[in-house]
């Protein structure tokens, strides 16, 4: 059995106001690339994340972007040892606005290989992205950067 992961938050705001926070670098670099992002995430672009408990900047692949409603990106999975080499995985993440005025955010990533590593890596990355949702939620409607100093 392949590795994969789903975690879903409510933010009290409106999907455009939630979709953007995501897609523009200065945005993300706020709240959750504590290095700095670069690049808006369109569809077909490659951009930098960069991360200040993962140093270096990571190449994000842009696969799709359906405005206020799902971004699909590929990224490297954590290095292992199995023989076959480096290989990505692939995070969705889908936007529903609510009768609310809430926004639903879920992020799922998937194609982790069967592995201990993998599973591993699975988990690392759950944490993170559930992370990111905190931190996306209280940036927003609280205006606070929740990473900041907390890997430094």
């Amino acid at each position: 059995m392949a590795y994969e992961f789903q975690v879903s938050g409510r933010i009290s705001k409106p999907v455009g106001e939630v979709f953007e926070a995501v897609v523009s670098p200065e945005k993300l670099s706020g709240y959750f690339t504590t290095g700095g992002a670069k690049g808006r995430l369109e569809r077909g672009a490659t951009v930098t994340w960069d991360f200040h408990d993962f140093p270096g900047a990571f190449p994000v692949h842009v696969v799709d972007v359906e405005s206020n409603k799902r971004i699909v990106l590929r990224w490297a999975a954590a290095p292992d040892d199995d023989p076959a080499g480096s290989y990505e995985t692939t995070v969705t993440m889908t936007f529903e606005a609510l009768e609310d005025g809430r926004t639903l955010v879920t992020i799922g990533e998937s194609g982790f290989r069967e592995s201990s590593a993998a599973q591993k890596a699975s988990y690392g990355n759950c944490e993170g992205w559930t992370g990111m949702l905190c931190a996306l939620k209280v940036y927003l409607e609280y205006g606070i950067n929740l990473r900041n100093g907390f890997y430094k």
